[in-house]
């Protein structure tokens, strides 16, 4: 396991707020070097093998709980009680394929973006387009505290 930090965003950017993800992990490429982005439509198993490598894991996605526009940030852990998986995971169970298959357990976060809209669109809602700083703060504030991610 490197010292290194990978970002996955996921989600659907053809279904307005479910795109947020996509945009912030844009955002966080074009301004910052201190992580690896991946852009996926889902978590799949197939992307254990990729978060086997570095020290820590941040997933971006779009949420329908909260207030549109509430930005939130968590740890996230290997989901030691599940063992049912399909072809799209959580964050939490796809730490606990990663730590099955390859025997490492990376530090895991998620920022969650609460999402209005989810119809078919390219376009953000309002409230999700304004919260785009703060998501991309969010990450960022992450990426700046190497020690909490190396913990």
């Amino acid at each position: 396991m490197s010292d290194s930090v990978l970002i996955i965003a996921y989600g659907n950017p053809l279904r307005s707020d479910d795109g947020i993800a996509w945009r912030v992990a844009e955002e966080i490429s074009r301004t910052s070097s201190a992580a690896t982005t991946l852009c996926v439509h889902q978590l799949t198993p197939e992307l254990a093998k990729d978060i086997s490598r570095p020290s820590a894991v941040i997933f971006i996605d779009s949420s329908c709980d909260g207030a549109p526009g509430e930005v939130r940030c968590n740890a996230v852990y290997a989901d030691r009680s599940s063992e049912n998986f399909s072809h799209s995971l959580a964050p939490d169970q796809l730490l606990s394929i990663c730590k099955q298959l390859y025997e490492s357990e990376p530090c895991g976060f998620l920022v969650s973006i609460a999402g209005e809209c989810f119809d078919h669109g390219e376009i953000l809602s309002a409230s999700v387009m304004s919260a785009l700083p703060q998501a991309v703060a969010a990450v960022k504030k992450l990426l700046e505290r190497r020690s909490l991610l190396q913990a």
